[in-house]
C-alpha cells in the first residue's frame, strides 16, 4: 500500500523526523492563502501515487499569490501516469546546498533490510540505480536485528562530508527504522534529504510504501488507504476474493497459483505477448470464481485473448470447466479464450468442455504460444 506525501510527512513528524514546512490544498484559493501563511518563495506540488511527476510538470516554485494560483490551477488540471490531480502540497522553500537520497528497503534475497544512501539526490532513484548504480552505497542490516552505532557511522561518513552531518543523517536513519519496523513498511524514502545553508539537514519528501500483508495489524495506516491507489477492477477483484492487479498489456490472464501466475506472465512476454493483468483465482474450486474472474477482464477493452492456466491441486479441473461455462451463458465474451487444463479431474473437465463445443490444452507453452498469436 502506497501513502501521499503529506501522510508521509504527518508519519514523520510523529517519528520526530524534520520535515519542511507545508500545507495542503484542493484548490488554487487554498494554495494562495497556505503560502500566504508560509511565506514566498513556496514550492507547490502534485500529490500523486506515482514518480516522475517532476518531469510532467507537477512541481512550481512560486514567488507571489498570482503565480501561487495560477501554478496551483495548472497542477490541479494535471493527469500524471493516468492519475487526475485533486490535491497538491505547498512547501516552504529553502536554501538547498546540497541533494541526498535515503532510504530503507526490504532485501528479500539476503532476508534483511538495506540501508541507501546516495549524494546524487532529487532524481528518481530507479533511474539512478539504472545508469550510475555506483552512486547508491548499500548497508545491510540483518532482519530482527538493531542497526550497529559503528557500522552505521561508518557508512555514513562515505557519503557526508562532516561529522555534524553524519551525526544528524544518524539520528533521522534510525528514526526511519524504527517507523519502517513498527510500521510494517517495505519502504521508506526521502529524496531529496537536503542539506541547507549552515549544515542542517531536513526530509522535503516522504514516501512511505506498507506490506499490504500485515494491513490487518495496522488500523491507523488502513485509514490513510487512497482509492486512487487501486483500479476498479482491483476493487471488484477484492470484494469477491479474488487476487488481481491490472497491468498495460492485451493478453488476459486468469491462473491458480500466486506462483504459476508469475510464471505464465513471464512465458507470455517470451513469446512475444504482453499480460494485461494478474490474476489469481487461489485454491478454491467455486466455478463463480471463474465466472467473476472473466467479468473482471473483460472490463478492460484493451483485452484480445484470454489465457485460462490451471495446474489442478486444491483447485479441481472439473469446477474451472463448469465455471467457464457458466460465464459462457451468463455474460458475453467476444474475444478468443485459450484454456490449459492439468492436474485434478483434468479428464473430466477436458470432457465437458468437449461437451460444450470447447477444447483446452495440456501443455503450457503451446497454450501461451496459441494466445499470444491469437491476441496479434
Amino acid at each position: 500500500m502506497k501513502i501521499h506525501e503529506y501522510q508521509g510527512h504527518e508519519l514523520f513528524k510523529q517519528y520526530e523526523i524534520k520535515v519542511a514546512e507545508a500545507v495542503l490544498a484542493g484548490s488554487p484559493e487554498e494554495a494562495e492563502r497556505a503560502a500566504e501563511v508560509l511565506g514566498y518563495p513556496v514550492v507547490i506540488k502534485a500529490q500523486v501515487l506515482v514518480g516522475g511527476r517532476g518531469k510532467a510538470g507537477g512541481v512550481k516554485v512560486v514567488h507571489s499569490g498570482q503565480d501561487a494560483r495560477g501554478a496551483a490551477h495548472a497542477i490541479l488540471s494535471l493527469t500524471i501516469k493516468d492519475l487526475p490531480v485533486e490535491k497538491v502540497l505547498v512547501a516552504k522553500a529553502l536554501d538547498i546546498e546540497q541533494e541526498y537520497y535515503l532510504g530503507l528497503t526490504v532485501d528479500r534475497a539476503s532476508k534483511a533490510v538495506t540501508l541507501m544512501l546516495s549524494s546524487a539526490g532529487g532524481v528518481e532513484i530507479e533511474e539512478l540505480a539504472e545508469t550510475e548504480p555506483e552512486k547508491i552505497l548499500k548497508l545491510s542490516i540483518p532482519s530482527g536485528k538493531e542497526i550497529d552505532d559503528d557500522a552505521l557511522n561508518g557508512f555514513l561518513r562515505k557519503g557526508f562530508e562532516s561529522l555534524k552531518l553524519v551525526s544528524q543523517a544518524s539520528d533521522t536513519v534510525k528514526k526511519l527504522y524504527r517507523l519502517f519496523k513498527e510500521k510494517d513498511c517495505s519502504l521508506v524514502e526521502i529524496n531529496p534529504y537536503a542539506r541547507l545553508t549552515g549544515d542542517e539537514l531536513i526530509a522535503l519528501d516522504a514516501k512511505i510504501n506498507f506490506d499490504d500483508n500485515a494491513l490487518f495489524r495496522h488500523k491507523d495506516i488502513l485509514d490513510l488507504q487512497n482509492p486512487e491507489e487501486y483500479s476498479d477492477d482491483e476493487i471488484k477483484a477484492r470484494e469477491v476474493g479474488l487476487s488481481f492487479v491490472s497491468m498495460d498489456g492485451d493478453i488476459g490472464c486468469i491462473v491458480n497459483g500466486a506462483g504459476l501466475a508469475m510464471a505464465t506472465m513471464d512465458l507470455i512476454k517470451h513469446f512475444g505477448g504482453s499480460p494485461a493483468n494478474f490474476l489469481d483465482v487461489g485454491g478454491s474450486s467455486n466455478p463463480e470464481k471463474v465466472l467473476n474472474a472473466l467479468s473482471i477482464i473483460l472490463n478492460n477493452k484493451k483485452v484480445k485473448a484470454i489465457l485460462i492456466n490451471i495446474f489442478g491441486g486444491i483447485t479441481r479441473c472439473d469446477d474451472i470447466a463448469n465455471g467457464i461455462l457458466l460465464a459462457n451463458r451468463q455474460i458475453e465474451i467476444p474475444v478468443p479464450v485459450v484454456i490449459r487444463l492439468i492436474g485434478t479431474n483434468d479428464q473430466e473437465g477436458r470432457e465437458i468442455l468437449t461437451n460444450a463445443g470447447l477444447s483446452a490444452l495440456e501443455k503450457l507453452t503451446e497454450a501461451v504460444k496459441e494466445v499470444v498469436a491469437l491476441s496479434h
